[in-house]
């Protein structure tokens, strides 16, 4: 793991080595900023998603900035966690898991639990009952990039039951949700929370505490979302639906809390008519454009590190691999001098970049390279 600061800028690095494969940049110095402002700003616990960006080196600059607790999904995650930080708090929010992942859970020693279902619960008796197990709630709340209750969390009726009978079988009982990935409306977590607070009053019970989840959005196109009126509507929507029954808060970003760390430089292999080749496309770390769009914070250079500053033309964009299949939707307005051997530039790919690559073909991102800034 490489912790010393090697080069001021991705540019630097770029323009004295003049790598042909991609590479992503990451600094340590833009991490430690994001997770102050979420542990400075949030109204409680921060714990970090794993999932996002596993990295040690991303890992190891979390810890140092002060996050203490990790939203864990898998034994890999926990073990990766555990190998820097023995005594980090593990919230394990996946709610579908095999008798063995929940037996290594309890080895470990995991604080919290999530379920969403009573098949689900009877799997987490291993853990010990001072273990804190939280009910995944789902609505049908839009304001996300994509619905992650389409996959987890249980409807309100159903989460009364739970809820109480989590409480029966003696666990300090609590609630999570997540309103979807790229979530830049404070709304979807306020309607999340009223529906928290009916639940648990419905189910006659106290929270021990409230998962507000993830999906606070990372900047991907020309404005950056607002994450301090997320946090201010959250305090304010807990205060007024809980009353004197406020439970304690904690989140779980990923996205928003590692995105903007890392960047992303690709080289152009080609240039046609209307179309421009990378060497790194959707089976590497551009794998997300898929779902949510093609990253928009973009920039061109030439191999020296000049700025590209033709007039902006939409180009299909290919990976490098020969899979057809290989592009990023749409059209990109990349600059129209651009030249085979130049750099393009993503920032904000600090999330899922590196942990969705594959090698298809022998391709794929080197890094990270560590750096002072990314821009």
């Amino acid at each position: 793991m490489t912790t010393h600061l090697s080069w001021g800028t991705p540019v630097d690095h770029l323009r004295r080595t003049r790598p042909d494969r991609a590479v992503l940049y990451l600094s340590p110095a833009v991490l430690h900023d994001t997770a102050r402002r979420f542990t400075d700003g949030f109204p409680g616990l921060v714990t970090y998603a794993v999932k996002a960006n596993p990295h040690e080196a991303v890992l190891a600059n979390l810890l140092a900035a002060g996050i203490t607790a990790f939203d864990v999904a898998s034994p890999a995650e926990m073990q990766a966690v555990r190998r820097l930080a023995p005594g980090a708090v593990l919230h394990y929010n996946n709610p579908v898991r095999s008798p063995d992942e929940v037996a290594l859970a309890a080895q470990i020693g995991v604080a919290s639990a999530s379920v969403d279902d009573t098949a689900e619960l009877d799997k987490l008796a291993p853990l010990p009952k001072t273990t804190e197990i939280a009910v995944r709630l789902a609505l049908p709340v839009p304001g996300a990039a994509y619905d992650f209750g389409a996959k987890f969390g249980a409807a309100p009726d159903q989460a009364v039951t739970l809820l109480q009978e989590v409480a029966r079988r003696g666990h300090p009982p609590a609630i999570c949700f997540h309103p979807g990935t790229q979530c830049a409306d404070p709304e979807a977590w306020a309607s999340y929370i009223r529906a928290a607070a009916d639940v648990a009053a419905r189910a006659g019970l106290r929270l021990a505490r409230l998962n507000v989840g993830g999906g606070f959005a990372a900047h991907r196109a020309a404005a950056a979302p607002d994450l301090d009126a997320i946090f201010a509507r959250i305090e304010a929507a807990t205060r007024a639906a809980f009353g004197p029954a406020t439970p304690a808060l904690y989140c779980e970003p990923g996205r928003a809390m590692v995105a903007e760390a890392m960047t992303l430089a690709t080289r152009i292999k080609a240039v046609r008519s209307g179309a421009v080749f990378l060497n790194d496309g959707i089976y590497g770390a551009l794998a997300e454009a898929r779902d949510i769009g093609a990253p928009a914070r973009l920039r061109a250079l030439s191999p020296c590190g000049t700025p590209r500053r033709g007039r902006p033309k939409p180009c299909v964009v290919f990976g490098p691999t020969c899979d057809s299949l290989d592009r990023l939707p749409g059209e990109v307005p990349l600059p129209e001098d651009l030249a085979p051997g130049d750099y393009v530039l993503f920032d904000g790919m600090g999330a899922y970049a590196a942990c969705l690559a594959t090698a298809f073909n022998g391709y794929g991102p080197t890094g990270p390279v560590t750096v002072g800034r990314v821009a």
